[in-house]
């Protein structure tokens, strides 16, 4: 299984600026397809993986967080993903 890449968190400008709603949802995004690639690659599927924006900003339409949700699962698949994540850590 691949390693994504640790990836700072994005901003809107400056270096200490803080993410702006689209940008959070963006890495949330690209974060989710990393993990769907890498989990696929382990020969895992989890069909209900999403992004969530649960908190509304203080402006119409913006999220202070995204949030990969990545919904359920049956027993087989939790314990295939068990077994991969411990495989991993065994490295």
């Amino acid at each position: 299984m691949s390693s994504a890449p640790r990836r700072k968190h994005p901003v809107t400008s400056g270096p200490n600026a803080a993410p702006d709603s689209a940008a959070r949802l963006r890495e949330a995004q690209e974060a989710r397809d990393a993990l769907a690639r890498a989990l696929t690659e382990a020969g895992v599927q989890l069909p209900a993986m999403d992004v969530r924006t649960p908190w509304a900003g203080d402006r119409e339409g913006e999220a202070r967080y995204a949030l990969v949700h990545l919904g359920v699962c049956s027993a087989p698949v939790a314990l295939l993903l068990a077994d991969v994540v411990m495989r991993g850590a065994a490295r």
